[in-house]
């Protein structure tokens, strides 16, 4: 990757002159973008030259002075890009409706699209500044220097370009720098088509205040979010660019290089110091394959999210064997947030994301169905209580092996008949994937004991009911 980037940089004054791609990126980007912060800038015209179309341009270049007066407003242009990255409160609103565009992005992708952004509003001298101070403090980010050479091949004259035909046809055709291209477009897309403000991604239908955070990650936009969980329910706090399984997604056996679709858990975090450097920053374990994967015959194992070996910064949108793989600065933030066993991990073909009052209206819903198991267990009606259960059902818990079929029964209802029994901290995950299944997380208290214990049931809807076909005790 390192002599491809060097190679950019030799080639790009030619192909300045030809379909320069990333260049083409960086002005698209800032008509996705720009939002008030790009009409704001743009209403200080500091790239009429280019905007205005070719009359425009003669006709400023045939008034007395137009040189001098176009200079004079590019130096303004330049100046009040520069006032607006350090805060000054002349341009405050522009500056504010910026940051607000790329607030929910990591620190180093956050001034890559602010380089895409100035260049895009005709502003070659800030971006350049930009994208040079971005690879200085991220070297291994290959993504950015390849933006920087672009941008140093801007200030070469066409004059003194050179062709080379053969050699920019052979770096396009490169496979990594088609890598490159689509972790770009893929950056820019997950930025520009934001969630819309007070939604959350249709799995979480619930949420206890227990798990603090939760993650869900969206294959198509090869993107991680990170949502906050409060008393005013879930929130987005942050967002980074991640790769998948270099075949895709939708595991389903060992070794196919895919990475898995469905709702787990983090099971574990694991310390750099015990891994190799291939994985980076550190790793999270999830319980892949969970009892719904394992019910349909899936297999293999080891699915973590993780880091980047120390020389690269990211990897392409598919390059892992099916691990959920992020840049070192974006996993030490998410290390620090995640709870072991209770920070639920969606990862889907495609996140929709539904405003919370019906992510509160579906959890009802399913509300009556689990209540409804409580109150037949409290009831002591073993035959009422079968109803809820499939044929095939297992339990398994920390400390024994999984019990099969309807054994359980009896001891459910002798363990809850006649008592009162308090739940608390329920989530309720839900997921469609061919089949509507219902991830259950909550502890229980009955009446006189100070301490209870938590289950998470696996339910499976079938036409208007929804049946229990797994179950763990958690603790």
């Amino acid at each position: 990757m390192a002599d491809i980037v060097r190679r950019s940089r030799l080639r790009k004054p030619a192909l300045r002159r030809g379909a320069n791609m990333l260049a083409a990126l960086m002005a698209a980007s800032a008509l996705l973008l720009a939002t008030h912060g790009a009409a704001a800038a743009a209403s200080t015209k500091p790239a009429s030259a280019k905007t205005s179309g070719a009359k425009a341009n003669k006709a400023s270049a045939s008034r007395p002075g137009a040189r001098e007066a176009k200079a004079r407003a590019t130096r303004k242009a330049d100046a009040r890009t520069a006032a607006a990255a350090k805060g000054a409160p002349r341009n405050r609103t522009a500056a504010a409706s910026s940051s607000a565009a790329l607030q929910q992005a990591s620190s180093a992708e956050a001034r890559l699209i602010a380089v895409y952004e100035l260049f895009g509003r005709g502003q070659p001298r800030p971006a350049l500044a930009k994208a040079r101070d971005l690879v200085r403090d991220y070297p291994n980010f290959q993504l950015a220097q390849l933006v920087y050479a672009d941008l140093l091949a801007t200030q070469v004259p066409p004059a003194h370009a050179f062709s080379d035909a053969t050699g920019i046809g052979r770096l396009r055709s490169d496979p990594a720098m088609a890598d490159l291209r689509e972790e770009s477009r893929r950056r820019l897309q997950a930025l520009r088509d934001r969630p819309p403000a007070g939604t959350v991604p249709s799995q979480f239908l619930a949420l206890s205040t227990r798990s603090r955070y939760a993650i869900a990650v969206d294959a198509s936009r090869s993107r991680l979010y990170l949502l906050e969980n409060s008393d005013k329910g879930l929130q987005l706090v942050a967002d980074y660019y991640v790769s998948v399984g270099k075949s895709g997604i939708g595991k389903a056996t060992e070794g196919d290089a895919r990475t898995p679709l469905g709702v787990y858990y983090v099971t574990s975090s694991l310390d750099p110091k015990s891994l190799r450097d291939f994985y980076g920053a550190g790793a999270l374990p999830i319980n892949y394959p969970n009892p719904y994967d394992v019910r349909r015959g899936k297999t293999g194992s080891g699915i973590w999210l993780h880091g980047t070996p120390p020389q690269q910064f990211s990897r392409a949108p598919l390059a892992s064997d099916g691990c959920v793989v992020m840049a070192n600065p974006d996993l030490k933030q998410l290390l620090r947030k995640v709870q072991i066993g209770a920070t639920p991990v969606v990862t889907a073909p495609s996140l929709q994301w539904i405003p919370r009052p019906q992510a509160e209206k579906e959890a009802q819903t399913f509300t009556s169905a689990i209540s409804a198991w409580k109150d037949a267990r409290a009831n002591g009606n073993e035959a009422q209580l079968k109803k809820f259960y499939l044929p095939d059902f297992q339990r398994s818990s920390s400390n024994k092996k999984n019990t099969d079929g309807f054994s359980v029964l009896h001891d459910e209802v002798e363990y809850a008949q006649g008592k009162r029994v308090q739940f608390k901290d329920m989530s309720f995950l839900h997921w469609r994937d061919g089949d509507d299944t219902m991830v259950a997380t909550f502890g229980e208290v009955f009446e006189g004991e100070k301490s209870g214990r938590t289950r998470r049931q696996y339910w499976l809807r079938q036409g208007s009911e929804w049946k229990l076909f797994h179950e763990e005790i958690l603790g």
